[in-house]
């Protein structure tokens, strides 16, 4: 059943209360996000313990696939950061409370990959802003296999290249994504204006969603050919 095929992926994560909110909320959209971290679930989790703004997903899904679980997808915590000067601008007349709204009727996945990379003559390496020089820059010390590199032929959000989610990560995206639309009686259909600000997303259309729907400073989910069949199957 629906319940066994998530328990099956799932490892509960002991997160702290006052790191979401106890807040029961009906859940609309699926927003999928990665993390911009290495491939371990703890790293991202010790992050969002540093802070009391209680800002996570419910779900993180490591480099093997694995499927952590933060708190229930009925409960709520900040994970998409939406300006209300950039909602007024687009005319939304509750542009002061739609970021509130958007996050209580919202499930949040973080995909653990390092996303946006640099390529300079010693490989591949994630992106950070250097202000000492003011610009992006590759970090030295992590440097990705070439074949776990995404190219695209025009840079996606400001990278030519990305680090891949890897084949089981997709395939739990996939299973997940699936239990939690019949959980929630979520729409399966693809939306292929995902990519790129979608109004609809911002207006609280129901269906799965990346975070790029919402913000243009994102760069999380990247369109990865694996990642779009992957959603476009989901039945």
């Amino acid at each position: 059943n629906r319940c066994n095929r998530l328990h099956s992926l799932e490892n509960q994560v002991n997160f702290p209360e006052n790191q979401y909110y106890r807040e029961e909320t009906k859940k609309t959209q699926i927003v999928l996000h990665h993390t911009v971290s290495g491939p371990n679930a703890n790293g991202v989790v010790n992050w969002w313990l540093q802070g009391p703004e209680r800002i996570a997903t419910h779900f993180i899904i490591d480099a093997k696939g694995g499927v952590f679980q933060l708190f229930s997808s009925k409960y709520w915590a900040h994970h998409l950061g939406v300006k209300s000067s950039f909602l007024q601008q687009l005319g939304f007349t509750d542009s002061g409370t739609r970021n509130t709204i958007l996050n209580k009727t919202t499930i949040g996945i973080e995909i653990c990959r390092w996303g946006g990379l640099i390529k300079d003559m010693n490989g591949y390496h994630p992106s950070y802003w250097d202000a000492n020089i003011g610009k992006e820059v590759g970090n030295p010390k992590i440097v990705i296999p070439e074949n776990n590199v995404q190219e695209f032929e025009k840079p996606f959000r400001g990278y030519k290249y990305f680090e891949k989610y890897t084949p089981e990560q997709i395939n739990s995206v996939s299973k997940l994504v699936n239990y939690l639309c019949d959980r929630w009686n979520i729409p399966k259909s693809y939306n292929d204006d995902m990519w790129d600000i979608s109004k609809d997303a911002l207006a609280g259309k129901p269906g799965i969603w990346g975070h790029i729907s919402y913000r243009q400073d994102k760069s999380d989910v990247m369109p990865q050919p694996e990642l779009i069949s992957a959603l476009q199957s989901i039945q």
